[in-house]
């Protein structure tokens, strides 16, 4: 197409992105409506729609027309198969998922299904084999859990719905637990419970007389359910006078709820915000949440909770236990860097940890602990064989009593942690458990390349399970990308440049061949750079990605397609090199303003109506990515008025960048961080500007 009309290459260009940005947010509004598997039906059926189109005005141009209609009468016939077999359609869930596990139990039964782009949630009933769903419970507990309904989102992920009891005394198993310990330190009256699911936090505070409880639960769909189909079956837990359930993220929540009660001069602080195993322990032992960005457990965020506290008041994580153990140091980490930086020192005093067979808990409190609650923490665990990790003066005789680790690794980790030696300590250990922050907020990612080699000899004992899979997933995924592009869109092109040789004159030397492909793929890596950084940045302005992804994706498509069509109307004013200048120097200034004052603006419009917050993020995306729009069909239209025969070379190099960037921008944030990755596309546009100079000199 570009060598057909190059003096269109701005407006094909413009329209290729337009129908990108409104896929990308078509998608998410489709899958509000329909099942994944139907939406899969429907995205091919567009796909051949976009085919039958383009052989109508292919048939319009040429005479001879037997191939097009050869080829729109498959198409047609494909679209008929896809329409009539889509009730034999079915996507196969992972038979190493929980949901397929637990479906192969006797007596185990789907029972109600929704979907939305938050997730495919399953709701199953085991009549047989009942759930006894109570994570970490004590070995000593006596009282059985009430009946259970299995709830999982995307197949995993599983938490349940309890059968509300007729006695509140049965729910006493729910004291047996380690998520338990701050009930019995001090009364709770106000409550946060973050990740409502399915009741299982309301039911624990409703069973230690909480007054008021507060409930964050990010999908509408279980809310829901619990409101209404199930409500009756779990004791309207979410109806209850006390209990008031919002569908919002917690950083958003607690901003905006501060801001509103200093406008009305009222109290918005809890005596607890809890935090209760928010992933799967399968999922999350595996490493594949290693890729995962998590805005929940960074220092940034932990500073915000500890804000949003009575001076009294806990937060309390409970996360799984692994061993080696990984996540639980990490979270410790995490909460002394936060408390270092709040100024609550020394952080020692502010901090408890406990652990069971399966899960452990972490409180951090923001006045130090006293010696009464010492006493009460001794004895919650020695009641329920749970054990000590620590607290200020623990002793190694304490710790390690009940669930035995071959070593006291929990209580080394604290005690390294703070100490002097801490920075010794995450780089020694065999897992990366550096705390997480908003700019790189990874807390799922432990993998050490220095590890590596250790677990694989190790394989044959097992050590192969201890690798942190995610990760290698996606480093290898990048190495995939890199040949497969070179493969299916360079090598093309080198055949097609030897072949052309015969027919077009290649004017340039290989010098310029090398300036051009500089230029193409750099300008593909930065473009892609800067749009998967400020998804990222804007997760924590708009609540999560399912917002932030189409919202962003939508802004930089379209108004990048804008800038390509306004490229044309202004190289009637200003020459391309003056152009590509203006355009380049733009982006730079924009990037590094958003790098360093967007938090600030996302803080200042915290209480924003979503629908707001949306209009916002246009706003501030659209002159960055106008700009973005232009480098790429300036330099196409250049190429095009003199050597037109380079213009697929161009484009495919650019595609390649394309594919290796996405991947690329994901490996080098886990290790230096979305900011980093914003300078490194800058410098990429500014090394475009040179050697597209070079190239108009040379030429």
């Amino acid at each position: 197409l570009f060598i057909q009309y190059p003096d269109q290459i701005a407006k094909i260009y413009a329209v290729d992105l337009l129908g990108a940005g409104l896929g990308s947010s078509g998608m998410i509004v489709l899958l509000f409506f329909v099942f994944p598997g139907n939406a899969l039906l429907l995205i091919s059926l567009s796909g051949l729609v976009a085919v039958l189109v383009a052989l109508y005005e292919i048939s319009q141009r040429h005479s001879d027309n037997s191939g097009t209609r050869i080829f729109s009468l498959i198409s047609i016939l494909t679209g008929f198969v896809l329409v009539f077999s889509v009730q034999y359609w079915t996507l196969e869930i992972s038979p190493y998922k929980d949901l397929s596990k637990t479906l192969n139990i006797k007596g185990a039964q789907l029972i109600e299904q929704r979907s939305s782009p938050l997730g495919l949630l399953s709701i199953v009933e085991s009549t047989q084999i009942p759930f006894h769903f109570a994570p970490g419970l004590s070995l000593y507990n006596t009282q059985e859990p009430p009946e259970q309904l299995g709830l999982f989102s995307d197949a995993a992920n599983m938490t349940v719905i309890s059968r509300y009891p007729e006695q509140v005394q049965k729910l006493s198993y729910l004291d047996q637990l380690t998520s338990a310990l701050p009930y019995h330190l001090s009364h709770i009256e106000q409550l946060l419970i973050v990740g409502g699911g399915g009741g299982s936090d309301i039911l624990q505070a409703l069973f230690h007389k909480t007054g008021q409880i507060d409930v964050l639960e990010l999908n509408s769909q279980i809310i829901d359910l619990l409101s209404h189909q199930f409500a009756h079956y779990s004791g309207n837990i979410y109806l209850q006078d006390n209990v008031k359930v919002y569908a919002e993220d917690v950083r958003g929540f607690l901003t905006k709820t501060s801001i509103e009660h200093k406008e009305n001069d009222a109290s918005g602080y809890y005596d607890l915000i809890q935090i209760s195993l928010m992933d799967s322990f399968s999922s999350s032992a595996s490493g594949l949440y290693a890729l995962n960005e998590s805005y929940l457990y960074t220092i940034e965020a932990l500073q915000t909770y500890l804000q949003h506290l009575n001076p009294e008041g806990y937060l309390a994580i409970s996360r799984w236990v692994k061993t080696p153990p990984r996540d639980g140091i990490k979270m410790f980490a995490t909460a002394v860097e936060a408390l270092e930086r709040s100024q609550l020192k020394p952080a020692s005093q502010h901090l408890v940890l406990i652990r069971s067979w399966q899960t452990s808990t972490l409180l951090v409190k923001k006045m130090p602990f006293t010696q009464s609650e010492f006493d009460h923490l001794k004895q919650f665990c020695q009641t329920r064989g749970f054990d000590i990790v620590w607290y200020a003066g623990v002793k190694a005789n304490e710790v390690n009593q009940f669930n035995h680790f071959r070593q006291p690794w929990l209580y080394q980790a604290a005690n390294a942690l703070l100490s002097d030696s801490r920075q010794q300590f995450l780089r020694d250990y065999k897992y990366d458990v550096s705390p997480a922050t908003d700019d790189k907020p990874f807390f799922h990612h432990f993998f050490k390349w220095s590890t590596l080699g250790e677990l694989l000899s190790l394989r044959n004992q097992g050590g192969f399970a201890l690798v942190e899979m995610g990760y290698i997933v996606l480093f290898t995924t990048l190495l995939l990308a890199i040949i497969s592009s070179i493969v299916l869109i360079l090598l093309p092109l080198i055949v097609f440049h030897f072949r052309a040789k015969t027919k077009v004159e290649f004017s340039l030397p290989i010098a310029e061949h090398l300036r051009l492909f500089v230029y193409f793929f750099s300008i593909g890596l930065a473009f892609l750079f800067i749009e998967i950084a400020m998804m990222q940045k804007f997760i924590v302005f708009l609540h999560h990605p399912i917002y932030s992804i189409p919202v962003v994706l939508t802004a930089f498509m379209i108004f990048a397609g804008l800038g390509s069509v306004w490229t044309k109307q202004l190289m009637l004013h200003f020459s391309a090199r003056q152009l590509l200048l203006r355009a380049i120097l733009s982006i730079v200034c924009m990037g590094l303003f958003y790098s360093y004052f967007l938090g600030s603006f996302f803080s200042l419009m915290a209480t924003a109506a979503i629908a707001e917050k949306i209009a916002l993020s246009f706003i501030l995306i659209a002159p960055l990515a106008v700009a973005m729009g232009m480098p790429f069909p300036l330099a196409l239209s250049s190429i095009g008025s003199s050597n037109s025969v380079y213009i697929p070379w161009a484009w495919g190099v650019n595609g390649c960048a394309s594919v290796i960037s996405a991947v690329l921008a994901s490996l080098l944030a886990i290790h230096f961080g979305f900011t980093v990755i914003i300078f490194l596309a800058l410098g990429l546009y500014l090394l475009c500007l040179f050697v597209f100079n070079l190239y108009l000199i040379d030429n």
